[in-house]
């Protein structure tokens, strides 16, 4: 687990950015609600941090990337962030910088599964990765009943720049997909960068001090 620097280099990266996207952004209460978002699961990080309960620079590094293009989509909105080239480029009928970042999502699988795999709280990989994934997958469900609770109590415009779905009526469907295939990608990766895990073949890794 991360005894390195990097975890703080990143959290002042991320800092930074927050306050310098924090002006002018095209929507203010967007911009709190997307923010909200990411500051209550970062404290949380923070925390289990301090209480040495720490993940891998990998882990930390899939977190802060996902972090990034989050707050940047809060800036802009995630419908109106300047990507034009690509979509042009690909030939998109909307802007699926909303889907890079839900995909992104899936990074909190990684330290889902250190965290399961260094405390022994899940025999075996293939059980854990399912049960990783399908947490991702739950997670996200639960996200997108809580964009449509915003959309209904705030005001229309806000409302539906939260929401960011552009038209696409299965905008939901395919948000939750995203989210899942990252778990899938990132939960394989753990995996593959862990083959030798001594936890794997029942041995309990120690917790960093």
């Amino acid at each position: 687990m991360s005894c390195s620097r990097l975890p703080f280099v990143l959290l002042g990266l991320y800092i930074l950015e927050a306050v310098v996207l924090g002006i002018a952004p095209v929507d203010r209460t967007i911009w709190w609600a997307e923010n909200l978002t990411a500051w209550i699961p970062i404290a949380a990080i923070c925390l289990l941090y301090w209480r040495k309960i720490r993940f891998s620079d990998t882990a930390y590094l899939l977190m802060w990337l996902f972090f990034t293009l989050h707050t940047i989509g809060g800036h802009y909105t995630f419908a109106q962030v300047p990507m034009q080239t690509v979509t042009d480029l690909c030939a998109f009928q909307r802007n699926h910088y909303d889907r890079i970042c839900h995909f992104l999502v899936g990074v909190f699988a990684y330290p889902a599964m250190e965290y399961f795999e260094r405390n022994d709280l899940v025999r075996g990989r293939p059980l854990m990765f399912t049960l990783t994934v399908l947490g991702v997958f739950g997670f996200a469900a639960i996200f997108e009943v809580i964009e449509w609770i915003f959309a209904v109590v705030a005001d229309p415009q806000a409302g539906t720049l939260f929401l960011g779905s552009q038209g696409d009526v299965w905008d939901a469907q395919k948000d939750m997909l995203a989210d899942g295939l990252g778990a899938i990608c990132c939960a394989g990766l753990y995996c593959r960068n862990n083959r030798n895990s001594p936890a794997r073949t029942g041995m309990v890794l120690q917790e960093s001090t």
